[in-house]
Parts: structure tokens; C-alpha cells; sequence
């Protein structure tokens, strides 16, 4: 629940939008299966489904977000597997895409994680994950600040009493992470991890950052 709620509190809404254009990044269609990691829900899968035609295996170490996908999504398309991101049991080159929503951040160590999710991409798939990020701009990150700070563990407290420390938590992780790999860094990790190519886009004013890449 927490990071479901976080993504809707901290975009301010805007999570949605977010989705459709990390879905966007990939270039897939029917015929192809495309491997969505760290599902959560299943509301990736759901707009890769509708934009694209793919078939989705999401993957989650969480059973818990597993159960609630599967209550919330019926049909063939869509398929779903506990394992965790960094160990995926699938062989090398078996899907056509990847997409991966707030994953980043929880990456032991990124860089085999990243080429954990290459293993298991064709030559010339595209990979897309999308995470919260901070402001580059200094009025965009002060206002970051304050809501992320005062205003969404308020948010959370509202909602419910233990989301008041994952509200506390998730500015300090957004912050850590982007202080560990600033941009340079991070599109660096996705070429050493053999991802050609590599862009980035921030969106909401930076609040969000999305990175993709083609497997080589």
C-alpha cells in the first residue's frame, strides 16, 4: 500500500501520466512480450496491455502486491511471477521489453542489477524504468522539500497511522539515491550494464525521472 499511496500523494496525482510515458519508451506491439519488474498491482502491466497489445509477465518479490494483481486483473495477456529483480528466473534474450516502475532505488547494487535486467532482454530490446526524483531546479526543489518533509507525512498520517514513517522514509531514500547517481552516474551504470543508447527524461518538474535504454 505504501508505495501505491506514495506514488499517487507524492506526484501529486500525476502518476498516471507518468506510466503512459514510460510505456511510450518501449516499441512493441502484438506478438511481443514485454517483462514488467517490480509490478506492484499490475497498473504498468495494465497500460502496456491497452497502449501496446504486448502480452506482460510482472514480476514481484511481494506476494502480497502479487494477490492483489491477480484479484484485480483477469485475462491471458497478462501473467504474473514472485521472484526478486535481481535474481530473475527466466532465461537470457526471453522478452521483447522491459518496463519498471520505482525499482531503482532498490537495487542493492545497481550496477548487477541493471544487468540482471539486460540478461533477460533480446539484442536490441528497450528497457524503461521510471523512479521518483528530486528538483534540479532550486524554487521546484525547496517546494519539493517542504511537501516531501511536512506535507506528505501529514498526507500519510490522515490516511494512516503507520504511513506517517513511510512518508518520512521516502524523502530520505528519493534523496540518498540521487546523491549516489546524480544523472552522469546513473546513464553511465545503464551503458556499462550493456544498454546502448541510454536517455533520461524528468517530468513534473524533475519529481520524476524516467531512464531508457536498447539491450546491445
Amino acid at each position: 500500500m505504501g508505495e501505491t499511496l506514495s506514488a499517487r500523494l507524492l506526484s501529486f496525482g500525476q502518476d498516471p501520466r507518468w506510466r503512459r510515458f514510460l510505456v511510450s519508451r518501449l516499441p512493441v506491439g502484438p506478438g511481443d512480450t514485454v517483462i514488467d519488474v517490480a509490478c506492484g498491482t499490475g497498473a504498468v502491466a495494465l497500460e502496456l496491455v491497452r497502449r501496446t497489445g504486448c502480452s506482460v509477465v510482472g514480476v514481484d518479490q511481494s506476494p502480497e502486491m502479487l494477490a492483489e494483481a491477480r484479484t484485480r486483473i483477469a485475462g491471458d495477456r497478462i501473467t504474473f511471477v514472485e521472484a526478486s529483480a535481481q535474481e530473475l528466473p527466466f532465461d537470457d534474450a526471453s522478452f521483447d521489453g522491459l518496463t519498471a516502475a520505482y525499482l531503482l532505488r532498490y537495487l542493492d547494487d545497481l550496477p548487477a542489477g541493471l544487468a540482471e535486467l539486460a540478461r533477460v532482454l533480446r539484442p536490441g530490446a528497450t528497457a524503461a524504468l521510471l523512479d521518483f526524483g528530486v528538483p534540479p531546479a532550486p524554487p521546484a526543489r525547496q517546494a519539493w522539500n517542504l511537501y516531501v518533509d511536512a506535507g506528505l507525512p501529514l498526507l500519510g498520517r490522515a490516511v494512516s497511522p503507520g504511513w506517517h514513517e513511510v512518508g518520512r522514509f521516502l524523502g530520505e531514500s528519493i534523496r540518498r539515491f540521487h546523491a549516489q547517481w546524480p544523472l552522469p552516474r546513473l546513464l553511465g551504470a545503464f551503458r556499462e550494464a550493456g544498454f546502448e543508447s541510454a536517455s533520461a527524461r524528468r517530468l513534473s518538474l524533475g519529481g520524476c525521472l524516467v531512464v531508457w535504454g536498447r539491450r546491445q
